[in-house]
C-alpha cells in the first residue's frame, strides 16, 4: 500500500483527535524518508519547501525540506501538532507574546534526526536547519492550521497569512490575510 493510502486510512480510521492519539497514528505510520523524496523539491529562495502529504477536515500532515535559511517566528492559529525531524537536526527557538506584544525568544533547543515534538496550540517558534545535512521535518497538525500569525521582530508587526502560504512574510498580496502593528513590551499590569 502507498504511503499516501496509508496515511489516508489511518487518519480515515479515527475518532478522536486529541495530541495522545495523533501522535500515537504518526508513530505507527512509521513514514520512511525515502517514501517522502518524491515529495522534496528545492525549495528556491524560502526557508522550506512544503508539500502536503493528506488533508482532511480534522488533520493534515506536510514535509518539509529545508534550505540554510531559518524560518520566522509564527505560531499554528488554532492547531496543535506534532513535527519529526526525519533527517539532519533542526535549530528550534521558543518564543513567549502577550496579547499583540513582540515576542520575546525564551530559548533555542536542538533536535537529531528521529526526534517528535510537540506544538501547541498558540505557541511561536521559529526553526532552521543546523549544520551541513539536508533537513527535512514531517509536521501533523490538527485541525489543519488556518489563521497562522507570522512574526516580523524588526518591524514590530505580525500578520495573518493564508493557508497556503508558509512561515516567512508573503509576498503574494492575496497571502496577507491581516497585518497587525505590535507592541515592543508588555505593561506592567499585563505582566
Amino acid at each position: 500500500m502507498s504511503m499516501k493510502n496509508r496515511v489516508k486510512e489511518a487518519f480515515q480510521a479515527l475518532d478522536t483527535y486529541t495530541p495522545q492519539s495523533l501522535k500515537d497514528t504518526f508513530i505507527k505510520l512509521n513514514i520512511t524518508l525515502e517514501e517522502l523524496q518524491p515529495y522534496l523539491k528545492d525549495p528556491d529562495d524560502k526557508p522550506y519547501y512544503r508539500q502536503m502529504i493528506y488533508e482532511d477536515d480534522e488533520v493534515e500532515m506536510i514535509v518539509m525540506n529545508w534550505a540554510d535559511i531559518d524560518c520566522a517566528p509564527h505560531d499554528h492559529g488554532h492547531s496543535t501538532g506534532w513535527i519529526q525531524v526525519m533527517n539532519g537536526e533542526t535549530k528550534q527557538t521558543i518564543y513567549q507574546a502577550e496579547g499583540e506584544t513582540l515576542p520575546l525568544p525564551l530559548y533555542t533547543e536542538f533536535k537529531e534526526k528521529g526526534s517528535l515534538f510537540f506544538a501547541p496550540e498558540g505557541g511561536i517558534h521559529k526553526m532552521g536547519r543546523k549544520g551541513e545535512h539536508d533537513l527535512v521535518t514531517l509536521h501533523l497538525y490538527s485541525p489543519p492550521i488556518r489563521g497562522m500569525r507570522v512574526y516580523d521582530l524588526e518591524t514590530c508587526a505580525a500578520c495573518v497569512v493564508s493557508s497556503d502560504c508558509g512561515a516567512w512574510w508573503p509576498e503574494e498580496q492575496r497571502q496577507l490575510v491581516q497585518e497587525i502593528k505590535l507592541k515592543k513590551e508588555m505593561n506592567k499590569e499585563e505582566a
